[in-house]
C-alpha cells in the first residue's frame, strides 16, 4: 500500500484529492491546520467506506507544527510515496503592485511558497524511501509569467500581484527541486487544478472539485515513464496539459 500526505486536505480540492487517492487504495494522511476540521473530514471519508485515512494536525506556516506532523507520520510509516503540497492562501485585497502591503506578501508567501518548502524538506527523508516518490505542487496558471505577458491569455486582465507572484515562486522551486532530484526516481511537477468553485475564490470558479482532483491525482500517481519538472494546466491546454512557465 502506498502512503500519501495531502496538505490542506480538510476541504475543497485537498479533500477531493484525498478522496480520490483513497479510492485508488492509497493510505492518506489529511493535513489540516485545524485538528477538529481534519477529524471531521476523516469521518466523512470513513462514512464513504474509506478506512485508510488519518487526520494530521499540520499548519504549513509553522516550523513546529510541520516538525510534529513529521514525527507523528514517522511513527506510522517509514515510507511516504506521495506528497501533495495543496494548502495555500489567496492573500486578500487589494493586490495591485503599488497598493498590496508587505504583510500581504509575507503571509501569502509564507503559505504558498515557504509552506511547500517546509513540508517538502521535512518529509524528504520518508519520500526517499519510496521506490516511486511523487511530489505535486498545486500551482495555478496564474503563476505563468509567459501567459500573463500575453494579451490573448484569458486571465490576462486579472493581475493579482501577491497571489500570482507567489505561484511563480512556487513554480521555480518546483523546477529547481526536480533538477536536484533528476537522477532519482522522483517525479515532481506543478499542477494547476483549474479555476474551481471553492471557498478559496468565493465559489466563483466554473470548474468542479472532482475535475480539479483528477488533474492533481493524475500526477500524484504517474508511472516511471511520466514527466518531471513540468507545469500542467489542462484548463489552458486540454491536449497535452503542459503550459509555459
Amino acid at each position: 500500500m502506498k502512503f500519501a500526505l495531502v496538505t490542506g486536505a480538510n476541504k475543497s480540492i485537498g479533500f477531493e484529492v484525498a478522496c480520490q487517492l483513497a479510492r485508488e487504495g492509497v493510505h492518506v494522511f489529511l493535513g489540516s491546520r485545524n485538528k477538529a476540521n481534519g477529524a471531521a473530514a476523516v469521518d466523512k471519508l470513513k462514512a464513504m467506506g474509506f478506512e485508510h485515512v488519518e487526520a494530521i494536525a499540520l499548519d504549513i506556516t509553522s516550523d513546529a507544527s510541520v516538525s510534529k506532523a513529521r514525527t507523528a507520520i514517522g511513527k506510522k510509516t517509514k515510507v511516504l510515496d506521495i506528497l501533495v503540497n495543496n494548502a495555500g492562501m489567496f492573500g486578500g485585497h487589494p493586490q495591485t503592485a503599488l497598493n498590496a502591503t508587505i504583510d500581504q506578501f509575507r503571509a501569502t508567501y509564507d503559505a504558498n511558497v515557504y509552506g511547500a518548502v517546509r513540508v517538502t524538506q521535512a518529509f524528504i527523508d520518508l519520500l526517499r524511501q519510496s521506490p516511486a516518490p511523487r511530489i505535486v505542487n498545486v500551482s495555478s496558471s496564474q503563476g505563468s509569467i509567459t501567459l500573463h505577458s500575453d494579451p490573448a491569455y484569458k486571465y490576462y486582465d486579472y493581475k493579482a500581484a501577491v497571489y500570482l507572484s507567489s505561484k511563480s515562486a512556487l513554480n521555480m522551486y518546483t523546477v529547481v527541486l526536480a533538477y536536484e532530484l533528476k537522477d532519482t526516481q522522483f517525479k515532481i511537477n506543478a499542477v494547476c487544478p483549474g479555476y474551481t468553485k471553492t471557498d478559496f475564490n468565493g465559489h466563483r470558479g466554473p470548474g468542479t472539485v472532482e475535475d480539479a482532483g483528477k488533474r492533481v491525482v493524475k500526477y500524484a500517481l504517474i508511472g516511471d515513464d511520466g514527466p518531471t519538472g513540468k507545469f500542467f494546466s489542462e484548463e489552458n491546454n486540454p491536449d497535452t496539459g503542459e503550459i509555459p512557465w
